[in-house]
């Protein structure tokens, strides 16, 4: 399908179906919000025409009120803007449902080259054995977080799936009853989630989406791959973070570990009884029926009960069994049935997801200071030990923890967890919990703290059964991660953990704090070059490199389009999978259905095809490597100079949404590592600094300085050299693409009242030029005459979600406003910016 043609569709099948079921909000039944659905249109055009002239937002508000509402008590006009919240939020929801069940016909045939034409290209050229032989070796890696950036609670995705079954039948009567059921339903979680309620919410994904959307992506693969004798069952992995993520969030403990690991496996023998179930009223033949019902009967017992567990050969020895009998003497009825439900209990053994444990390595700094002190080497802290001495204690000193020998909280629930890692792979299989990530690696120390910790709660050295996984996110890590690599495999007792983990080391790369420590383009520059360099130590030392990528929703924290991204990585980075976090709006946008699942999974599986076949073609020469560079280190300086800016962090605390992160009910973590009384961005949480930016609609993280690098080298002469980088550079025009995105969310009219504000206006207008400078040095290097230019559809989508929300977003403007002035009703005005975050957030889908 031609992009003008998909462009119709979704006209066709988005926008005008959004309008005609939007009317229906009209009888939303809400208490005094009758007139809601209609001055709501009236209240956008205010909106838009006001910030075009240049009102602020409590001007525009403050005239609709008088001219158009009659409302002149300012407490009926606060109530007023929280029905107005309501309904916007409803509207996203509606939007989402109707653009995903549209998803099917506009990304049937889309430009990307799914899976199929690798297929029908390598037929034609009669080599099935290459593709064959890649996809038996390949594998990627979906790993679910529960970063706080999705708010849609179980009963509303319920109610989506609904909406979009029912927009599919065009079926107008059940669509408005839904619709009502939405209107009455809480969109909002009335406390904070726990992490075990976190983990619930995507373990709910797991069971209704995943968990069918995997096994047909893999039967799809099996029956058109020509072979056999196929069998990756690890092709296309799912991991999971909540319950096993520490990092920066005290309420992930030791049982909440425990109680996410066996919730992973309940819910994955509850999907095994459904579909042993409806296969047994198939299998209906003598000699069946004693495996069915005894595996049934084992399923269900396992389905309530914690401490009763089925292993992975109680389940699969059985089926083959059925099998056997079912080939012998039934004619193979139902085989194809049959060997679906096999190939799932295959891929996800007794496990469904591999849960990873993560924490900073200032916790385990810590941790092991203490155990120091606690066993006699040393009185006080670290330095007390020369490197060569605490390395010799690390790799060869024998000690046994016990949890309550120490006094630290953080000691204890460290070595309770990593004791109980043992029992856990017991019950879920050594793929249920087998990585451990650090984060903030910028020293050896980083795995040698956690390959210490594993030997001194029992494990040997040469048996343990974990990837010990350091996170090099800030610049300071990825100058030094060859470096660090190299060292450790040095070491031959490192070396030999590394051989008897499949002579694999996974390495993981952040965005987030990369993009929030270095700015955009360095971040991601840095990252790239870090990959080919830990790609040639590992080589140099026969390891595999596995990288796993820390990637957010927008460009700022390593989102945008993930198929352009991998395959636009250069011949020397490791290709041997590809591994991603999938987090927060993500999961539910880009992976929400089984057809957006199944989708955007080929293109995951074809970026690593194009990169294996055509990877040769990603060469940077050595000349365009020195311009990027340069480019890189110029906006480096621009973005570095507004970091140090003496207004950056004030601004954020006080002109923009950033501490009422912390008040909404969206995730469990604080938004802030540590509990310094001071705000420091080294601190902030990438989330809600990603967010607040986004939410003022500046989306600073995902351009700034790019403009300023630009426009130097433009001015020394050597525009065409850049726009020859853009031309034939893969990953920089995936770079530059990525930023177009995030330059196109921005609406900078928004806080153009921020301009005369006698504290922050100067800060404002640094913001201001650098924006308009970056989109016309982008489009000048593009060619394009408006930003995401080929990019028609998610242009389109972008605009509507915009308008939906717009205001919204004047809303939380005018409720900043007020705070500001110290409102006699200041803790609702508070509430209403809290409040306002969901909506937003939700509409952009990738906002944080």
């Amino acid at each position: 399908m031609k992009e003008v043609q998909r462009l119709e569709e979704f006209k066709k099948s988005v926008n005008n179906k959004f309008n005609v079921y939007n009317s229906l909000f009209l009888n939303l039944p809400y208490r005094n919000i009758e007139n809601v659905g209609m001055v709501l249109p009236l209240m956008l055009d205010q909106c838009q025409k006001g910030l075009k002239s240049g009102q602020n937002p409590k001007e525009i508000l403050e005239a609709f009120f008088e001219n158009f509402m009659a409302i002149d008590s300012e407490k009926e006009r606060i109530d007023f803007m929280f029905r107005i919240i309501q309904y916007v939020e409803r509207q996203v929801v509606l939007y989402d449902s109707v653009e995903d069940a549209a998803f099917p016909k506009i990304y049937k045939h889309s430009n990307n080259l799914a899976i199929k034409d690798y297929f029908e290209l390598v037929d034609k050229n009669k080599s099935w054995d290459k593709i064959s032989d890649h996809l038996s070796n390949f594998s990627a890696r979906l790993v679910l977080t529960a970063h706080p950036t999705q708010f849609y609670t179980p009963a509303v995705l319920d109610i989506i799936s609904e909406l979009r079954t029912l927009i599919l039948e065009d079926n107008i009567d059940d669509i408005d009853i839904t619709l009502q059921q939405l209107g009455l339903t809480s969109l909002i979680n009335s406390k904070k989630p726990t992490p075990l309620d976190e983990a619930k919410n995507i373990i709910y994904i797991l069971r209704n989406v995943y968990y069918d959307a995997v096994g047909e992506l893999y039967a799809y693969l099996k029956s058109n791959i020509n072979n056999s004798e196929f069998e990756n069952y690890n092709i296309m992995k799912l991991g999971f973070w909540p319950g096993g993520d520490r990092d920066g969030n005290p309420y992930v403990t030791a049982d909440i570990t425990n109680d996410v690991a066996d919730e992973l496996r309940i819910t994955l023998m509850k999907c095994y009884y459904n579909d042993l179930k409806k296969l047994q009223q198939k299998l209906t033949f003598s000699g069946l029926q004693d495996d069915i019902n005894k595996l049934r009967g084992s399923l269900y017992t396992a389905m309530f009960n914690p401490l009763k567990r089925v292993g992975y050969q109680e389940i699969i020895t059985p089926l083959t069994q059925i099998r056997t009998v079912l080939v012998a003497r039934y004619h193979s009825l139902y085989i194809e049935e049959l060997d679906y439900f096999i190939d799932k209990v295959k891929i996800f053994k007794t496990h469904f997801a591999t849960l990873d444990i993560r924490q900073d390595h200032s916790m385990h700094t810590t941790v092991i200071t203490e155990i120091l002190i606690r066993n006699g080497f040393i009185k006080e802290n670290l330095e007390e030990l020369s490197e060569k001495k605490l390395i010799d204690i690390l790799l060869h000193e024998k000690l046994k923890l016990k949890v309550f020998d120490y006094n630290e909280d953080i000691t204890q629930e460290t070595i309770k967890n990593v004791l109980q890692l043992k029992s856990i792979q017991e019950k879920n299989g050594e793929e249920g919990c087998n990585r451990y990530i650090i984060s903030n690696s910028e020293d050896i120390f980083s795995v040698l703290y956690v390959f210490a910790l594993f030997r001194w709660c029992g494990w040997d050295a040469k048996k343990i059964s974990f990837d010990i996984v350091p996170l090099f996110e800030t610049m300071k890590g990825m100058e030094e991660s060859e470096g660090i690599m190299q060292r450790l495999f040095d070491m031959p007792e490192y070396m030999a953990h590394v051989k008897q983990r499949s002579e694999k080391q996974t390495m993981m790369l952040g965005f987030s704090d990369g993009t929030k420590d270095g700015g955009y383009l360095k971040a991601n520059w840095s990252i790239l070059k870090t990959k080919e360099s830990l790609s040639g130590v590992c080589a140099k030392n026969n390891i595999k490199a596995i990288f796993f990528d820390g990637r957010g929703g927008p460009p700022a924290r390593g989102g945008g389009k993930t198929h352009r991204f991998y395959a636009a990585q250069t011949k020397d980075i490791a290709n041997n999978e590809i591994q991603l976090t999938i987090q927060g709006q993500t999961i539910t946008s880009t992976y929400g259905t089984k057809e957006q699942f199944v989708y955007n999974c080929e293109q995951l599986l074809t970026a690593g095809l194009s990169n294996s076949f055509y990877g040769d073609k990603n060469v940077i020469t050595k000349d365009q490597r020195g311009l990027i560079e340069q480019l890189s280190e110029l906006s480096f300086e621009k973005y570095d100079a507004l970091k140090h800016h003496d207004k950056f962090m004030a601004y954020l605390e006080n002109m923009s949404t950033l501490k009422y992160y912390t008040k909404a009910n969206i995730g469990s973590r604080p938004g802030k590592r540590g509990n310094k009384a001071k705000l420091e961005l080294s601190d902030l949480r990438a989330i809600s600094f990603v967010g607040s930016w986004s939410q003022l609609k500046q989306n600073v993280p995902g351009y700034f300085g790019l403009g300023t690098a630009i426009k130097t080298m433009k001015d020394k002469g050597r525009m065409e050299e850049v726009k020859g980088l853009y031309e034939n550079v893969p990953v920089f025009r995936a770079l530059m693409s990525n930023s177009m995105m995030a330059l196109s969310k921005c609406y900078f009219e928004l806080t153009a009242y921020m301009r005369e504000d006698e504290e922050y206006g100067d800060f404002w207008i640094i913001l201001k030029n650098e924006y308009d400078l970056s989109k016309e040095m982008l489009l000048e290097i593009s060619g394009m005459e408006i930003l995401m230019e080929k990019e028609a559809i998610s242009r389109e989508s972008i605009k509507i979600r915009e308008n939906i929300v717009l205001p919204l977003l004047v809303i939380q403007q005018y409720a900043l406003q007020k705070i500001g002035e110290e409102s006699s009703f200041k803790e609702l005005y508070e509430k209403i910016v809290t409040r306002s975050l969901y909506g937003n957030i939700n509409a952009s889908r990738n906002s944080a």
